[in-house]
């Protein structure tokens, strides 16, 4: 079956962050929009790594990991769509391996479109984890819709600094400029 005769498709990541959560509600808009299938990829490595699983004294069973990883995908979809689901043909896929690997490895189609989210925008984050969106951009073989993130989730992270380094909050500050 060719590629056209399988219909167009797109795909998402999540990971049941808000801003995953944002970039899954916009791709079923996508898919929607575009009469496509939207695939919900998660996917999962085990803690440390495989070599640091295959050389622990008792590692959890890969079975196990995966069935986590297949709730936590439920879970995603629930607090994104509620019972309703995305109202758009899908499917949900648990990829063992890193996030952008899996996203690139599963958006592997010219016609197919990756959506990704925004991610930290913490330095320490940012070293500690590299980004999916920036993996997903540099190695995807179909065009990439990078989210931009929040405003709210930018003016949140800046109150959780400052209440971090116990520096002075008012809370006018919170509400100026809104109504």
């Amino acid at each position: 079956m060719s590629e056209e005769e399988r219909g167009p498709r797109v795909v998402a990541g999540v990971s049941g962050s808000p801003g995953s959560l944002a970039a899954l509600r916009r791709a079923a808009a996508e898919a929607r929009r575009r009469g496509a299938e939207l695939l919900v990829v998660i996917a999962w490595e085990p803690p440390g790594g495989d070599f640091a699983h295959r050389s622990a004294l008792g590692p959890l069973p890969t079975a196990t990991l995966r069935l986590d990883a297949g709730r936590r995908l439920l879970a995603a979809l629930d607090a994104a769509f509620g019972d309703a689901g995305p109202g758009v043909p899908h499917q949900g896929l648990v990829v063992r391996g890193t996030p952008g690997q899996a996203l690139v490895e599963t958006a592997d189609r010219a016609g197919d479109l990756l959506v990704v989210g925004p991610g930290c925008r913490g330095r320490l984050h940012r070293w500690l984890f590299p980004s999916v969106a920036r993996y997903c951009l540099a190695h995807a073989v179909c065009p990439v819709l990078a989210l931009p993130p929040s405003p709210l989730s930018c003016e949140l992270a800046s109150v959780h600094r400052r209440i971090r380094l116990w520096l002075p909050l008012d809370a006018r500050e919170l509400t100026e400029g809104r109504s």
